[in-house]
């Protein structure tokens, strides 16, 4: 009887390591929470073409938008904790506890697998604005309150809340238009119906490259390649504003530590070729990294940070 019982206890033991060295021994899916062609779809996909090649098994995106990203996140939180089903988050996940009842804890419920990238929004504004420079808009803003409007791509989303943030922060009052998606809130911005609109830097840059939009900051502490010509919003008078534009990934809690810890060492070669550093340079970004702790501490961190501006600025969901 004792034989026999210390058998099944060395079975159960081992198998979470047996897991993880035949992982990933079928299609692995990562949801994206959005719908395809955004920045989120991007990075899903960049993900899953270079696992795919990786592995040589299929890595395949699935994209599940609605409701902020927050059908997506649940789908693939109540998936089977085996390392089949991943998610792909974006900063918008740490904003929406904020201002949506959910159905799952968005941190308790996860187990990090590793931040991918990070980067700026870029402040731009409609040509017709005189402004040249941010502190420019901020007295042209204050000295014509409500006059102006900016653009998001929703209530509670974080065009939005990274918008609020810097008004409250440069105590001026612009009006928000929300859009049903980042698309539209750039269309509308070239257009002129909206002047102000804090953009990610693969839709945003070009236009400011053709002269379409006037680039004024970008939200990061440091400036980005992409456009060197740049200043942050913390050079601009704003020491304390930083937001960053990151992607990551996840998976359900209970996932076997083994296939966490193999996919983040992984992903992380991956990050550190060159091959990778300049797909993501030429959109603005830059490699994050790191190990599933520090990425840990990220969620924590924004999330807590976008309560206090959530809180403050009165904002909800649609």
């Amino acid at each position: 009887m004792f034989a026999r019982l210390l058998a099944a206890g060395l079975i159960a033991l081992a198998a979470p390591y047996a897991a993880a060295q035949q992982y990933p021994s079928k299609p692995v899916r990562i949801i994206v929470p959005f719908a395809p062609g955004g920045g989120s779809d991007f990075t899903a996909r960049l993900m899953a073409q270079k696992l795919t090649e990786r592995y040589g098994q299929s890595f395949i995106v699935e994209n599940r938008a609605g409701a902020g990203g927050n059908l997506g996140a649940e789908l693939a939180l109540k998936a089977p904790p085996d390392g089949y089903t991943l998610l792909l988050i974006s900063a918008s996940y740490t904003v929406n506890p904020s201002v949506y009842k959910l159905s799952f804890d968005p941190i308790k419920d996860i187990a990090p697998v590793i931040q991918i990238s990070g980067g700026p929004y870029v402040v731009a504004v409609h040509p017709s604005v005189p402004a040249k420079t941010l502190a420019e808009f901020v007295n042209y803003a204050r000295a014509q309150p409500e006059k102006l409007a900016y653009g998001s791509s929703g209530n509670g989303s974080v065009m939005h809340v990274s918008t609020a943030y810097f008004l409250d922060s440069a105590k001026i009052k612009v009006l928000h238009v929300p859009y049903k998606g980042t698309g539209p809130a750039l269309q509308d911005t070239l257009g002129g119906q909206v002047q102000l609109i804090f953009g990610a830097v693969p839709t945003t840059l070009p236009h400011v490259k053709a002269g379409k939009l006037r680039g004024l900051a970008v939200t990061t502490q440091k400036r980005i390649a992409a456009a060197p010509e740049l200043p942050t919003i913390a050079e601009s008078g704003y020491p304390d504003y930083e937001v960053t534009n990151w992607h990551g990934l996840v998976a359900p809690r209970g996932v076997p530590r083994e296939v966490i810890e193999q996919l983040n060492r992984d992903i992380n070669s991956m990050l550190g070729s060159d091959d990778f550093k300049k797909v993501l340079a030429n959109d603005g970004l830059e490699p994050a990294g790191g190990p599933s702790s520090r990425f840990a501490e990220v969620l924590a961190r924004e999330t807590a940070r976008w309560a206090k501006v959530v809180q403050q600025a009165g904002i909800k969901a649609e």
